[in-house]
């Protein structure tokens, strides 16, 4: 195990068990710190902490981390019917991260796509800013609809046409000031 492994796999624990205190605020914090593992990563390994060895590997099951503290505020804190689907978004995901790691490939991962992030995002937004909300059936079939949408295109994009695989977080961000301010 190389010193970026080390430093990038405890950035990804330390920003995920913030959730467990501040659901919504560290939610936020734990995708943050998920989205910008590879940040991290680009600016690590030209600084000679070793190679990465597999990151696709190491990244779902660095997820596993902060998908399963979800899942413990999900049964501390949601009413039934949220809790119910939150246990059976993630117990679906699970199975897709299984199947991946006894080496399906990677484009299956648009066949169960991580909606658990998203709900549980969504309901701790929910509770956040409307405490007093209700969810029903049908809101919540509603909501998931639009869900699953947005995260069918996520999925597509990271998995299946892999868009973001020929470029690193630096490069990204550079091609975006670039585009921002010109030059």
């Amino acid at each position: 195990m190389t010193p970026v492994v080390v430093i990038v796999g405890l950035y990804r624990i330390v920003g995920s068990l913030v959730v467990l205190r501040w659901p919504f605020w560290g939610a936020l914090v734990a995708i943050a710190v998920d989205l910008t593992d590879l940040l991290l990563l680009d600016l690590l390994v030209p600084a000679g902490l070793g190679p990465w060895p597999d990151y696709q590997a190491f990244d779902k099951w660095a997820d596993q981390v902060y998908l399963l503290a979800f899942l413990v505020v999900a049964l501390r804190d949601f009413r039934p019917l949220e809790k119910w689907i939150a246990v059976a978004l993630y117990l679906f995901r699970l199975v897709g991260f299984v199947a991946f790691e006894l080496g399906a490939p990677r484009e299956m991962l648009f066949l169960v796509p991580n909606l658990f992030e998203f709900w549980f995002l969504a309901v701790v937004t929910v509770a956040h800013f409307r405490p007093g909300f209700a969810w029903t059936p049908g809101r919540a079939a509603a909501v998931l609809g639009l869900l699953l949408g947005a995260k069918l295109v996520q999925e597509w994009a990271l998995h299946v046409a892999r868009l973001f695989d020929s470029f690193t977080f630096l490069e990204a961000l550079d091609w975006i000031r670039r585009v921002v301010f010109g030059g």
